[in-house]
């Protein structure tokens, strides 16, 4: 018996020597390594460095058991998001991410949202530039991750999920990039920020208290003032930007804020309260998913509170559905529609560029090889995936509510793209969703682009 015991040990420590030696880790795009540890045979601990935020971040990772040992199999990657006054390791020591997710064969990510603990940032580019955490999490994280670990670098291979404040980002962050992500979960989450007015205030007095009471910034510093920014709100709210998600797999679960089987009964506090409002901004958001179609898994559980034991069992529902949905992935939409108030965006190989005035959204429509529709003012140039012959002339028509119909032969790239300028209509003057917006109208005009077959 002794001997198994010793040799159960030096196993594990072999074991935890393999999965140490299987991954080196390098600094890329603007994200710098400063410190790597071994928590345990699978997962690690790691601070980073990057001028988006202004401190060290932390990123724990979990790996599946045999990641060392099979060194060309490709594993699929789940991101997951702790809450406020949270930190990258609250997963694991808390929620008993480990355990949970067991054996399965997956990548599972575990970033800071937030700085030494603190409130967070609610996953914005902040509009005083102090703060970037979508910059951090999208353009820096996610590459990082495909560059260094054996990933599926697809849509197909990722999912995102978080708790409270995390699960806001969550479900933002995938209907900001519906191409990074094909799975997206919420526990506990505050899906509807700015779409539904009661979740609007709700949404604004919990977020000041984050930016003053825990951050020590003033308020309005994450998203900006709602009279004058209220665009900014809107284009990271998930309830806004819905039609996004129309091909995410979308799973959410919430209580209701009274005493459930995880608390002591008649201990009310914050936890109670917190998820109170959790539940109705979550029943705000189904209806405005199921309003439009879209597909999702809502699960209101009832009685639970804002608390640990419930993020656990959330997790212990969801990842089977989870790696149901990697081992049978949909494939990306074809046609796909797409709302954004940035001045420019990609996604599915398509790139947009509005021309306009002040900020507004646009939306480009029911996009295929064959044409697409988009919508807005000023104008906009939209350049196509490479699914054209490189050379190939191909006749394109236009024609809109303040655009009569033409046609042009445009030249494919050497890549196999048609870039096409796309007039809408007049510039709006103002900013929308301002008073001044509200008063003068925000003009929305569509113009219809069609692409014929190759022109010989």
């Amino acid at each position: 018996m002794k001997r198994l015991c010793i040799g159960l040990a030096i196993a594990g420590l072999l074991g935890f020597a393999a999965q140490a030696q299987a991954v080196t880790f390098r600094s890329l795009d603007g994200l710098t390594v400063t410190s790597t540890k071994q928590v345990n045979a699978r997962l690690m601990a790691l601070v980073v460095k990057t001028k988006a935020v202004p401190d060290p971040l932390n990123v724990y990772i979990l790996f599946p058991p045999d990641y060392a040992t099979h060194p060309r199999q490709r594993f699929p990657v789940f991101y997951l998001l702790h809450g406020t006054s949270g930190t990258a390791s609250d997963w694991t020591l808390k929620g008993d991410a480990q355990k949970v997710i067991g054996d399965r064969e997956l990548i599972t990510v575990m970033p800071d949202i937030a700085i030494n603990d603190g409130g967070g940032g609610w996953c914005t580019d902040w509009p005083n530039g102090a703060q970037k955490w979508e910059t951090f999490h999208i353009h820096q994280l996610l590459p990082w991750v495909d560059a260094n670990l054996r990933t599926i670098p697809t849509r197909a291979g990722r999912a995102i999920a978080g708790l409270s404040q995390g699960g806001f980002c969550s479900i933002s962050y995938a209907a900001r990039y519906p191409d990074l992500f094909s799975v997206a979960l919420g526990y506990s989450g505050a899906p509807d920020i700015y779409y539904d007015a009661r979740d609007r205030v709700g949404a604004k007095g919990v977020i000041n208290a984050t930016e003053v009471g825990l951050d020590g910034v003033p308020p309005d510093t994450f998203f900006g003032n709602q009279q004058t920014d209220g665009i900014n709100w809107a284009a990271h709210d998930p309830a806004t930007l819905a039609e996004n998600l129309r091909a995410t797999k979308l799973y959410m679960y919430w209580g209701n804020g009274m005493d459930g089987p995880y608390d002591t009964p008649g201990s009310f506090s914050g936890a109670n309260g917190i998820e109170e409002l959790i539940n109705y901004d979550n029943q705000d958001f189904q209806a405005r998913v199921q309003s439009l179609r879209i597909p999702g898994y809502f699960d209101p559980y009832g009685n639970g509170t804002h608390s640990w034991p419930y993020w656990t069992r959330d997790l212990q529902w969801s990842i089977g559905p989870i790696m149901a949905d990697f081992a049978h992935p949909a494939p990306p939409p074809s046609p796909f529609t797409y709302t954004s108030a940035d001045t420019s965006y990609s996604l599915y190989g398509w790139s947009v560029a509005m021309h306009r005035t002040a900020r507004e959204f646009s939306t480009i429509e029911n996009a295929t090889r064959r044409g697409f529709a988009l919508a807005g003012s000023g104008s906009g140039t939209v350049q196509t995936p490479a699914v054209y012959k490189p050379g190939g002339r191909y006749r394109v028509t236009l024609s809109g509510d303040r655009v009569k119909s033409r046609s042009a032969t445009l030249v494919a790239s050497r890549s196999g793209r048609l870039r096409i300028q796309v007039p809408l209509g007049p510039p709006n003057p103002y900013q929308q969703d301002t008073a001044q917006a509200q008063a003068a109208g925000t003009a929305v005009y569509t113009t219809t682009t069609r692409i014929g077959a190759r022109a010989r």
